[in-house]
């Protein structure tokens, strides 16, 4: 990446091995501070590990699999998070310096009410930092306003997604990491939630390092952006660049692409 500002997050040639498939392949990233970087690829590309890769989750995965009899899961490369080397961190040892994963398919918690979820979002938040980021939570999303007191397995996709973002925020990340937030939503609630997300980039200044398929809802929104394809990167540049190249373009922007759209 060619940049102006400063580098948080820096992934150098990272593998990720199940067993004897690989993953993640030769891997390499950056997300600058207070920008939005994007990371597009088809089902299987290698999206999802790259995120549990960079939050920790993947090890964590590698213990159970392992107390399981499971598979290996093996993972190799350089990692440095503000210049320090996180690669093997624990998944709550990298919460705690900031680096904080709204998860695939939300997985938010079906049978708290949505006060709830974002209380138990706010575990690593003191008291007025929590009180401050509700409130803006609620502000940003005014939809799950009146359903605070609903159980989370009531709302709709987009409001349970909505909720899983306002409970990664409640952990105050200074890296947001969102894995496909805009999966099986409708247009209307992606527009929705991309406007969300740039909004959250803009007012809290959160860096924010986000996947999904398709590039057509995001692209207007992040500064820079990757794509993936069988567990390597095969486009790598800006939205304009990422515009200028038309295999990529009809291949995950959702359709066969006109030079002339308008994005």
């Amino acid at each position: 990446m060619t940049s102006d500002g400063k580098v948080l997050l820096q992934v150098k040639n990272l593998v990720v091995f199940y067993e004897n498939a690989i993953a993640v392949n030769n891997v390499s990233l950056e997300c600058q501070e207070g920008k939005i970087t994007g990371v597009f690829g088809s089902n299987s590309a290698g999206k999802s590990t790259l995120m549990w890769a960079i939050s920790g989750i993947i090890a964590d995965m590698k213990k159970k699999e392992e107390m399981k009899g499971g598979e290996r899961i093996t993972w190799f490369g350089e990692m440095q998070f503000r210049g320090e080397n996180i690669l093997y961190l624990k998944p709550s040892e990298k919460a705690k310096k900031g680096i904080i994963l709204c998860p695939e398919r939300r997985l938010i918690f079906p049978e708290s009410s949505v006060l709830e979820n974002l209380k138990i979002g706010g575990y690593l938040a003191n008291r007025s930092d929590a009180k401050k980021t509700m409130e803006y939570v609620f502000r940003l999303f005014p939809e799950l306003k009146p359903l605070k007191r609903r159980q989370g397995g009531f709302l709709s996709g987009g409001e349970q997604q909505m909720l899983a973002i306002g409970r990664a925020l409640m952990a105050q990340p200074s890296l947001l990491l969102l894995d496909e937030p805009l999966l099986g939503l409708a247009p209307a609630v992606e527009v929705r939630l991309a406007q969300a997300i740039k909004e959250i980039n803009n007012d809290l200044g959160i860096t924010v390092l986000i996947t999904e398929q398709y590039a057509r809802p995001l692209l207007p929104i992040v500064d820079y952006c990757y794509v993936l394809e069988n567990g390597g990167t095969v486009f790598a540049g800006t939205p304009e660049q990422f515009k200028n190249s038309p295999d990529v373009m009809n291949a995950y922007f959702g359709g066969l692409y006109d030079a002339g759209e308008e994005i």
